[in-house]
């Protein structure tokens, strides 16, 4: 072979082999406006035994970082954990990996003031059972993951009967998880330790109660006020309990109260749940490694009607307390 034809069957060979790819780019402390070094970035892919682990690298001086890594064939997932939070971004298959921005925050155990937690609790009752399911959904508008690990993120009593270890199902990404629910320091409460980022976050809770004529229950906040939800035909009544109207969609009925307890009498069944087959269940957390708690294996598919029906009257009940002056206008 001749010296030209040697360097063109070379040239031509290494054309023909794909380049080894990298996953670059820099992290951003969005609290400070500055990049941030030491953060713990990990590119992992998910998969039904769980996370794959494909590469990592700690982001240096000036806040950049590099995996040398392709992406694979699949969905990835890259991960970033700073002040003891893990912060999720999805890298679908073709994405470009250099120059990434991956956002992370300042942690503070106190609650933003750009923060407000609505609280619903939707009351099903039946002949032979009283159908439970609470809704906190969390806006924080400021620059700071409020994480209280002590005391929880969120908080709320469970009246009595509920069964115990229950499991609260958390979407913050559009991907629900789910977490074991853990007593607080007083006697009937519970917490959530799960980090409020910045953004929207939802916590669902549901359990079954023996069927009963009345209902006790306390809240943390009252501001703003908790909401009690009841299909179409099942009424609320009490001492300081205020109708709000119904809500055009599901026909159903919000309530709230004065202070941070309600005893309310409960007349009539009914349900706004559609039939529906048990097809799965959002992942347990089974204490593996954060990355490996972001992504479930099969998500619960009777959830959706859930959730869109307490974003809906989470808004109705805000827009009636406002027009009748109840409360202030939403900083969200």
């Amino acid at each position: 072979m001749r010296e030209g034809d040697g360097m063109r069957f070379a040239l031509a060979l290494l054309l023909a082999c794909p380049a080894f790819a990298v996953v670059e780019g820099v992290v951003l402390n969005e609290t400070t406006g500055q990049a941030q070094s030491g953060v713990d970035v990990l590119l992992v892919q998910p998969g039904a035994g769980g996370m794959k682990s494909l590469g990592s690298a700690k982001s240096g001086p000036t806040g950049l970082f590099k995996i040398d890594q392709d992406l694979p064939a699949g969905p990835a997932l890259l991960q970033s954990t700073y002040a003891g939070v893990t912060y999720t971004q999805a890298l679908p298959p073709g994405s470009v990996t250099s120059g990434l921005r991956v956002n992370v925050y300042n942690s503070t155990k106190q609650p933003p003031p750009e923060m407000i937690t609505q609280h619903l609790v939707l009351l099903e009752p039946t002949a032979t059972e009283l159908h439970v399911s609470e809704t906190f959904f969390t806006r924080n508008l400021s620059k700071l993951t409020f994480q209280d690990t002590e005391n929880g993120s969120i908080r709320l009593y469970l009246p009595q009967g509920a069964p115990a270890n229950l499991q609260v199902t958390i979407d913050s990404t559009g991907v629900p998880i789910r977490r074991p629910l853990e007593k607080g320091k007083q006697a009937g409460a519970y917490k959530v330790g799960y980090p409020l980022k910045p953004g929207e976050t939802r916590f669902d809770l549901e359990y079954s109660l023996p069927a009963t004529a009345t209902l006790s229950g306390k809240v943390f906040s009252t501001t703003p006020p908790t909401k009690l939800v009841t299909p179409a035909g099942v009424t609320l009544s009490g001492n300081g309990l205020t109708d709000l109207g119904e809500e055009p969609e599901t026909k159903a009925r919000v309530y709230t109260f004065t202070g941070d307890s309600y005893k309310v009498g409960i007349l009539g069944v009914g349900s706004i749940r559609p039939p529906a087959a048990d097809t799965g269940a959002p992942a347990e957390d089974t204490g593996a490694p954060k990355c490996c708690q972001e992504v479930p294996a099969r998500v619960n598919q009777q959830m959706p009607w859930v959730l869109g029906l307490g974003f809906g009257i989470l808004l109705l009940g805000g827009t009636l307390l406002y027009r009748r002056g109840q409360v202030g206008p939403s900083k969200a």
